[in-house]
């Protein structure tokens, strides 16, 4: 049973890819271009600056259009976003049997804005965001860091998430890693694979 789990935000507490790809997919047809948004989650899913890499090598995207894009999200993202199906419930248990949920994402403050929204910040008990400046997954830097501010005995947390550098920087913390998808899939970086957040209570 873990004492400590890390969460990561976007695919994994909160459904957020589909606004993000649609928001876009939307940017680009205004620029005279079409693309898929699966394949727009498909190079958001590695990361988002992977995604951005791709798309500036691709259709020589600038600055105004990743301004753009960013005001866009923020705003879709506000009356858009929601938590997976039974994320409330598991984040809410986890807290009340005096165990500790923690945020570490590449995201910045909006993921505490939301978090908010729904009520789920309450049943967090640290956040690691953008604004703190720690090298980005797969560094060990964030995990340490909440490991040694909180005495987390590594075996005793886990970090959960939907991409290879959440899992990467979750082993290369010395912690255990859990890949949540949606698909049929295997990972060679974790310990454990759900695929509904039910299963999730076996772990915790």
């Amino acid at each position: 049973m873990y004492k400590h789990i890390i969460w990561d935000f976007d695919g994994t507490l909160f459904d957020t890819y589909p606004v993000m790809a649609k928001t876009f997919q939307a940017a680009l047809q205004e620029r005279g271009v079409e693309e898929p948004v699966e394949s727009i989650m498909k190079q958001m899913k590695i990361s988002m600056s992977a995604a951005i890499d791709y798309y500036e090598k691709k259709y020589q995207i600038d600055n105004a259009f990743k301004t753009n894009y960013q005001i866009r999200r923020k705003e879709m993202e506000a009356d858009s976003s929601k938590p997976f199906e039974g994320i409330t419930e598991v984040c809410k248990y986890i807290h009340s049997t005096d165990r500790k949920n923690y945020l570490y994402t590449h995201r910045g403050e909006s993921s505490i804005r939301l978090l908010k929204k729904f009520g789920l910040d309450e049943y967090f008990s640290d956040f690691i965001t953008s604004q703190h400046g720690f090298e980005r997954k797969p560094s060990p830097a964030a995990i340490r860091h909440l490991i040694k501010k909180h005495g987390i005995k590594p075996t005793e947390a886990i970090m959960i998430g939907d991409r290879n550098l959440d899992l990467l920087s979750a082993k290369n913390a010395g912690i255990s890693a859990c890949y949540y998808t949606e698909l049929e899939d295997t990972n060679p970086h974790a310990e454990y694979i759900i695929r509904d957040f039910q299963q999730l209570y076996n772990l915790v």
